[in-house]
């Protein structure tokens, strides 16, 4: 009986951490690949635009990888990265492209447990 009594409360201890755990908000760290390569392809970029584009990304990663790596203000600092590359890339696509763009962004944001505010 005292067995089963200490097996029954490890087992809900476990599952109420498992559960808050999931429940809390996470940034993973940012590797900072993007293919540009595969990104002007998908987007149809002409060359200026893919110079464009590649500074862009460039700047991205170095800002998101401050970011997560960031002890503090690291909500803002992730914010400020996520839509300053917005900014600049409404800048340099068109209307169609930069819709597709912040598709793909999105997605890859989620993707990497990357939460934006």
């Amino acid at each position: 009986m005292k067995r089963f009594g200490l097996t029954l409360v490890a087992a809900v201890c476990l599952s109420a951490s498992t559960f808050a755990a999931g429940n809390q908000p996470t940034t993973a760290s940012w590797e900072g690949n993007i293919n540009v390569s595969k990104l002007s392809k998908y987007l149809k970029l002409s060359a200026n635009q893919q110079k464009e584009v590649t500074n862009i990304c460039e700047y991205f990663n170095e800002q998101m990888s401050r970011a997560t790596n960031s002890k503090k203000n690291q909500e803002k600092l992730l914010r400020n990265a996520v839509y300053g590359n917005l900014k600049l890339m409404k800048r340099t696509l068109d209307e169609k492209q930069y819709s597709d763009y912040a598709k793909v962004l999105n997605v890859t944001l989620q993707n990497k447990g990357i939460e934006v505010k």
